[in-house]
C-alpha cells in the first residue's frame, strides 16, 4: 500500500493507523500546492479532490478521505484492537466520534488556515471552535485515556492529528487540561513518534 500525505495535514492520522496496524506500507509526499508528488507525478490523477490523503491499494484501487481510511486500515488489523468489529455498538459509537472529528472538529479549522479569513472572521472560527473542543474536553471529563475509554483506537489519532492544529493557529488549549493531556499521552506513543519523524514534524 501507498500513503498519498502533506506533513502534518490530516493524513497524519491514516500513516499513524498503519504504523499501528503494523502493516507494510511505503509514503509518498504530496505538495498540495502544485498539485505534485514527490516522485513528480500529477495528484489529481490519484486523487481528483486533489487533498490528502489517499491510500494506493495493491490492487491500484484508491481509497480516500481520512476517516474512512484509518477505519480500513483498523479491519486489515483487527488483532491490534484499532476498531470494534462492525456490526456492534462499540464500532457504531467509534463511526459516531469519528463522524465528530470529521464534520465539525476538522472543518472548524479550515477558516483558520484560509489566507482570505478576516480578523472578524478567524475571531468567529475560534470561539466556534472553543465549543467544540469543550465537547471533547468533556469526554476526556470522566479520566479515561483514550477518547472510547481505555484502549487506543483510531479515533485517538485522528483527534490527535486534527486536534495538534490548535497550536499553528494561535487557539489555546489552557480551558482544556483533559486533552492538553491526552494530546501529551498520544505523542508520547512510539507509532505517533515514529510518523511524525517520517513527515519530518520532529527530530
Amino acid at each position: 500500500m501507498k500513503l498519498y500525505y502533506s506533513p502534518g495535514a490530516c493524513s497524519l492520522s491514516p500513516h499513524i493507523a498503519l504504523r499501528e496496524a503494523g502493516l507494510p506500507f511505503t509514503l509518498e509526499k504530496v505538495d498540495t500546492k502544485t498539485g505534485r508528488t514527490e516522485s513528480g507525478a500529477d495528484y489529481a490523477s490519484v486523487n481528483p479532490k486533489g487533498y490528502v490523503p489517499a491510500l494506493e491499494l495493491e490492487d491500484g484501487a484508491v481509497l480516500t478521505e481520512g476517516a474512512v481510511i484509518a477505519q480500513y486500515v483498523a479491519d486489515l488489523a483487527p488483532e491490534a484492537g484499532l476498531a470494534a468489529q462492525p456490526g456492534n455498538f462499540e464500532r457504531t459509537r467509534l463511526q459516531e466520534v469519528m463522524n465528530y472529528i470529521a464534520s465539525e472538529l476538522h472543518k472548524a479549522f479550515t477558516p483558520l488556515f484560509l489566507p482570505a479569513t478576516s480578523e472578524d472572521g478567524k475571531l468567529a472560527a475560534k470561539a466556534q471552535l472553543a465549543r467544540k473542543l469543550a465537547y471533547v474536553e468533556s469526554l476526556l471529563a470522566d479520566g479515561r485515556s483514550y477518547i472510547l475509554g481505555e484502549r487506543f483506537t483510531v479515533a485517538d489519532g485522528y483527534l490527535f492529528t486534527v486536534a495538534n492544529w490548535s497550536g499553528h493557529v494561535d487557539v489555546p488549549l489552557e480551558a482544556f487540561p483533559k486533552l492538553r493531556a491526552f494530546l501529551a499521552r498520544i505523542g508520547a506513543r512510539e507509532t505517533v513518534q515514529s510518523a511524525m519523524r517520517a513527515e519530518g514534524l520532529i527530530q
